[in-house]
């Protein structure tokens, strides 16, 4: 153990020393909170339901909740979420969208669990759920960078056997986080902060993102339904266009909005908002990684002779005629023997 930490370690300043200036200044964030735990009560700067609605309005929370840890394992998994944002998303999105994308899930995950937890105060009328729940850590990040990565780069493979995709993530993780939650391993602040951390990020990249060519991205492989199994996505689908006609007609949402190029020189080309350039190009990428295998495993085929050609070989030296033993013969004489040098001739009869 001890002659891995200074390796991981010099890993990880190699990592940080080509990060930007924003992930450096969230990863600083993250260890400077923590070692703040141990000098004072750090409570202050958590999510709690109570304090956060009036007459407290402990706003700053929004702000300081998702950098917050109290463990040193969780601030393993916050550093390793920041890191793994900024080498996967920051170079399609750019710094300053992966600085707002963190601060719209996070605001987003304090919004929506206090509002949860005081409705579950309504439900049960125990001030439990408003003065010692308590909302914080990168968990919800995490589910806003896993539905990210499900955007830009679903069809990468995760592990061979069983064979994941980082499109199935997202809800692999929530359903983990759940069993450990019915086992009383895990608070329920941490599995409700990664549920609406999956919620926020996935309405803010559907709808809202701004790119090159509109806003949000309302691609098929990226509907709501697609986060669910197979048997299970026409009634999510059912459901969830409801919600979004409904959405659409109080003005939350735009409805989807199809572009034409008409006057594109090859053909009629359809074009979606948020369709991200580097995401087509991502793409073209993989399909030519797969048709250049696909090419080699046909060649390593092709170097061995096939049973067909065995055949036809065999059957050519069936049909050829095959070499004599047996010396030449002069007509109505014996066999004469062969030779490039010397040569045999019948001798005249005798008188």
């Amino acid at each position: 153990m001890q002659r891995a930490l200074p390796g991981a370690r010099q890993h990880l300043g190699a990592i940080l020393s080509s990060a930007s200036v924003v992930v450096k200044a969230l990863c600083a964030a993250v260890l400077f909170l923590y070692l703040l735990s141990f000098a004072v009560d750090t409570g202050c700067l958590a999510v709690t339901p109570g304090y956060l609605f009036p007459p407290n309005f402990w706003i700053w929370t929004l702000a300081t909740h998702g950098l917050m840890e109290q463990h040193v394992w969780d601030v393993a998994i916050s550093l390793a979420t920041v890191v793994v944002a900024g080498r996967l998303l920051e170079p399609l999105w750019g710094a300053l969208e992966l600085l707002i994308f963190f601060s719209v899930v996070n605001v987003s995950v304090g919004l929506l669990g206090a509002f949860a937890y005081l409705l579950t105060y309504m439900a049960s009328f125990n001030l439990v759920y408003l003065f010692t729940v308590r909302i914080h850590g990168t968990l919800g990040f995490l589910g806003g960078v896993l539905v990210a990565l499900k955007q830009t780069m679903g069809d990468c493979v995760v592990l061979r056997v069983p064979q994941v995709r980082v499109s199935v993530v997202p809800m692999l993780l929530l359903g983990l986080l759940l069993l450990l939650r019915l086992a009383t391993l895990l608070q329920s602040p941490a599995l409700a902060s990664y549920g609406f951390g999956l919620i926020s990020s996935w309405v803010y990249l559907r709808f809202y993102q701004r790119h090159s060519r509109g806003r949000g991205d309302m691609a098929d492989h990226f509907a709501f339904a697609t986060f669910f199994p197979e048997i299970l996505q026409p009634v999510v689908g059912l459901l969830a266009n409801l919600v979004h006609g409904l959405l659409v007609k109080v003005k939350i949402c735009q409805k989807t909005v199809k572009r034409y190029d008409v006057g594109a020189p090859s053909s009629i080309t359809i074009s979606l908002p948020g369709t991200d350039p580097q995401d087509a190009e991502r793409r073209r990428q993989l399909a030519l990684k797969a048709l250049n295998e696909r090419l080699k495993r046909v060649e390593d085929q092709s170097v061995w002779p096939s049973m067909d050609d065995d055949e036809e070989e065999a059957g050519a030296k069936m049909d050829s005629p095959m070499p004599s033993d047996k010396a030449p013969t002069l007509p109505g004489k014996g066999a004469v023997p062969e030779s490039s040098l010397i040569t045999f001739e019948a001798a005249p009869p005798t008188l």
